[in-house]
């Protein structure tokens, strides 16, 4: 008797885990723009997958058919491996599936890997500028203003982003982008793995069960499926010099393989 239940119980849990779960995704995108164009910037090689892949695996299977871009302010160089995380983030793009053409690697002697210093606002927004004109970009994805690990170089992406934006903002020749940051959740949460990924599903279950209509403040969310969770641990194991032993309990119990949150980032936050 024993058996089957346990048979139908994980049976049950194998079909709740292994679809992909979002609400409110498109609130990333502008609709307005055809197709809406996405420019994910990351602060190193590898955070890509570590933080954002369940927002990019899902991007890429919206409707709206969004341009996903990656522009890294590093190559992560504080080992002096620079060079071989480049090849690296490549491999690992190539799995989250942003094609060649739409990502970049930038070389600043003044955006260097480095845990103890915070990037400057105004040569980040510098950096940025000329990617997020050429390209028409519509919406902008980075770290919040904790940066997800308190890395600085992580929170330093949207005070400099935000910066831009205020300058785009005076020019009337220029479409301004909306800017959004992955919300940094308590330490607790952050490391409860696959019951974190539970939670949010019935966190979406509920606001659906309700009718919930959601609205331009609501929280985009982006629940990963389990092919999703091996598409983002084969990029993160395309980072072979990163993968020490901690990385891998990181890919055990981190939420952050499995969920992401946004929200708008405003001028004021800054």
């Amino acid at each position: 008797m024993i058996f089957p239940f346990l048979l139908a119980v994980l049976s049950f849990l194998f079909s709740v885990f292994y679809k992909p779960s979002e609400f409110n995704a498109d609130a990333l995108l502008e609709r307005t723009a055809s197709p809406p164009r996405v420019l994910l910037i990351t602060a190193h090689p590898d955070d890509e997958c570590f933080f954002f892949a369940p927002t990019i695996l899902a991007l890429r299977r919206s409707n709206l058919s969004p341009e996903i871009f990656s522009l890294c302010l590093s190559s992560g160089n504080a080992d002096g491996i620079g060079e071989r995380r480049k090849g690296e983030l490549g491999r690992s793009l190539d799995i989250l599936g942003i094609e060649e053409d739409k990502r970049w690697i930038v070389e600043h002697p003044e955006l260097q890997d480095n845990i103890t210093q915070q990037w400057d606002a105004e040569v980040i927004a510098e950096v940025l500028q000329p990617f997020v004109i050429e390209h028409h970009i519509t919406s902008v994805l980075t770290f919040d203003i904790k940066g997800i690990s308190l890395h600085p170089n992580h929170f330093s992406l949207p005070l400099g982003a935000s910066y831009l934006i205020k300058s785009l903002s005076s020019s009337s020749h220029t479409t301004v982008p909306r800017l959004f940051s992955l919300v940094t959740v308590p330490i607790l949460p952050k490391y409860t793995g696959l019951s974190s990924a539970l939670l949010a599903r019935l966190g979406v279950v509920s606001q659906a069960f309700l009718a919930f209509q959601p609205t331009v403040d609501s929280l985009p969310v982006f629940i990963s499926g389990i092919p999703d969770y091996l598409t983002t641990a084969r990029a993160i194991l395309a980072h072979d010099s990163q993968m020490v032993w901690f990385r891998y309990l990181y890919m055990a119990f981190s939420r952050y393989m499995w969920v992401n949150e946004w929200v708008e980032f405003k001028a004021q936050e800054s």
